[in-house]
């Protein structure tokens, strides 16, 4: 055993083992402290919802009840207001039923100055009153109200409507609707009673919602406001713009509850509506609640847990921390020894051999270090023995790949002569052949002559093998230089190959990216056309301009192609199923041409779903810029 010990400064390991285990220690700490006090929060969340729950289920219950008391109270002053109604329909039939040389201000006196009269006309906008502030209120601006009144106007009884405060002025009154018996006008009569405006204002103060104050912790205010934005049963400051838009412009319309967060205050503010409306009363007496609780309560409380639990962990991560340096300190002093012996056979020393430590697994870790250095050590002579092999051998091999590239390139061009001298020595000798062949037509007649049109006919196929031979060479040879090309040129040049056969094509200007091979596309597919077609066939040649392709058709009034063969028609070899058909090598070349230059090829009908009425070849090319 040794007795030497490392510096302070090399003790990596041991900081590193300390701060894994905290890493590991801390956070189960604080997520167990976090996980405590989450569920304090939501206790206490739960707790403030119910209590939140019933609060407002027993204040909407008492607005309720409340109402229901009012609505008996606002009931009994129907008798009366209906008896005003046979003066008020009396007067009317004495002015001829013409509303202008109605005395509504001695109706009144009649009335004992208790009623204020009102003639609502045709389009929902009170004519005459004696109530000189609302002359000219147009109720179209209150759509639900003015259906309302039209349905009185048009009906024939007589309708009474809950006691109602004023928007302007606040006033306390009890309307009645009747409508004058030519449905022209809507007669309304409004009772403004001094003596029973204070037993309703008894009747709706807010006496019976302060108890819930004392019930609920957490709310601070409530107040009660009617669907105009005014406050019910208060005296006091009447509330903010802000307050009357929310309640008229989103809670009323909206008819649901609402919410406001003032997270700056602490406070959350819930918007209760009570829905009052009764189906038998123009008039809507809903009200909105408002009840303000103080968030800032909980928070504080919540506030306490977290300090407590935040204290506890802090304790419990400063004690696990001292156990842990400890245990560290004692597990990492065989690791530091074993550090000092590899680093001196990192330096090269490689007959150091690890010293043993008193743990069974440390001393099963030195000796496989030791094991590992002999390995090294001997694998290190072989790998110099190699190396040399390795750099003769890489020399070498430069040296043949040089060899074999210089080869292939010296056979590639040999079978390129040998290719173009035998297509050169078979061209001209199928041209001689020819020739022969033209002769001896002309001399022959009947069955001798049928057998030279066949040689004729099998000499041209040679030559035409020959030239696709000789495109498919170049197009695979040959890099795709493309340049901008007229297209008409072309197109007319095959099209002279073919003096008897009647070929239609309108001519065009369009130019586009190809090179010396262009022409090849023309060369079989009008020959294709023609071999299908017959001598009596019509061919026709159609360029498109397409935004920036150009699409051509070659089309013919053969036998067509079916759609089976369709997807395979420009395959190598793929030919065709019928005695003219042939090697299949002139519409693969069309389409390796069409491909070179950018573009697609397919096989259509010549008239859309009749394959039998001949076939159309198109194909689009890149238009020149």
């Amino acid at each position: 055993m040794s007795d030497r010990r490392p510096d302070r400064d090399e003790r990596p390991f041991t900081s590193t083992l300390i701060v894994a285990i905290l890493l590991i220690v801390i956070p189960a700490i604080s997520l167990l402290s976090a996980y405590d006090y989450i569920q304090a929060e939501e206790r206490m969340t739960s707790d403030l919802n119910t209590l939140q729950i019933v609060t407002e289920k027993s204040i909407r219950e008492s607005v309720t009840d409340i109402d229901t008391g009012l609505k008996l109270f606002d009931d009994s002053l129907n008798e009366r207001l209906q008896d005003g109604f046979s003066l008020f329909l009396r007067e009317y039939e004495r002015a001829g039923r013409d509303p202008s040389r109605m005395d509504l201000t001695a109706l009144k006196g009649q009335l004992r100055g208790e009623m204020d009269l009102y003639v609502i006309n045709e389009s929902g906008v009170i004519e005459y009153t004696t109530y000189s502030p609302d002359r000219g209120l147009d109720f179209r601006n209150v759509p639900g109200f003015h259906a309302e009144i039209t349905r009185m106007r048009l009906g024939d009884d007589f309708s009474p409507d809950r006691v109602v405060y004023e928007p302007a002025t606040g006033l306390v009154r009890k309307y009645a609707y009747m409508p004058t018996p030519d449905h022209r006008y809507l007669l309304e009569l409004g009772f403004v009673p001094d003596a029973f405006a204070a037993e309703r204002d008894r009747l709706r103060s807010q006496e019976s919602m302060q108890e819930y104050i004392a019930l609920n912790p957490y709310l601070e205010s409530i107040r009660v406001y009617d669907i105009f934005g005014n406050a019910v049963g208060e005296t006091g400051e009447p509330p903010g713009p802000e307050t009357r838009d929310l309640v008229t412009g989103t809670i009323v319309p909206g008819r649901k509850d609402y919410e406001v967060q003032d997270r700056e205050n602490g406070r959350q503010i819930r918007y209760l509506f009570v829905d009052l409306k009764d189906p038998d009363y123009p008039s809507d007496p809903s009200v909105v609640v408002e009840l303000t609780y103080n968030m800032d309560l909980i928070q504080s409380q919540l506030d306490r847990v977290l300090y407590y639990r935040a204290a506890v962990a802090v304790l419990a991560i400063v004690f696990c921390s001292g156990i842990i340096f400890f245990a560290a300190r004692r597990l990492t002093r065989p690791l530091e020894e074993i550090v000092d012996d590899v680093d001196a056979i990192a330096q090269g020393d490689l007959d150091h051999t690890i010293r043993v430590s008193a743990t069974r697994e440390v001393m099963q870790l030195e000796r496989s270090i030791n094991t590992m250095v002999a390995g090294l050590k001997a694998g290190i002579e072989r790998l110099k023995e190699s190396e040399e092999t390795i750099r003769e051998y890489s020399e070498n091999l430069e040296e043949q790949v040089d060899a074999r590239t210089a080869e292939l390139q010296n056979s590639t061009e040999k079978a390129n002569l040998y290719l173009d001298i035998m297509t050169h020595d078979i061209k001209n000798a199928t041209n001689t052949a020819g020739l022969y062949t033209d002769l001896l037509m002309e001399e022959l007649e009947g069955e001798p002559r049928s057998y030279i049109e066949k040689v004729h006919n099998s000499l041209g196929k040679s030559v035409e093998i020959i030239r696709n031979v000789n495109t498919i060479r170049q197009i695979r040879e040959e890099a795709a230089v493309l340049e901008p090309v007229a297209l008409d040129p072309v197109i007319r040049a095959e099209i002279e190959h073919y003096p008897d056969v009647r070929i239609t094509y309108a001519g065009t200007d369009a130019r586009v990216m190809g090179d010396d091979l262009l022409c090849e596309i023309f060369t079989n597919l009008i020959g294709n056309a023609e071999k299908f077609a017959g001598p009596r066939g019509r061919i026709a040649v159609r360029v498109e301009e397409r935004g920036t392709e150009v699409e051509v058709s070659v089309e013919d009034n053969g036998p067509g192609i079916p759609d089976a063969m369709k997807p395979d028609l420009f395959n190598r070899f793929s030919g065709g199923g019928g005695e003219k058909s042939g090697r299949g090598l002139g519409l693969y070349i069309c389409r390796m041409l069409v491909e070179r230059y950018g573009g697609r090829v397919r096989a259509d009908d010549r008239v859309p779903g009749r394959p039998g009425c001949g076939a159309a070849i198109r194909f689009t090319l890149r238009k020149a810029d």
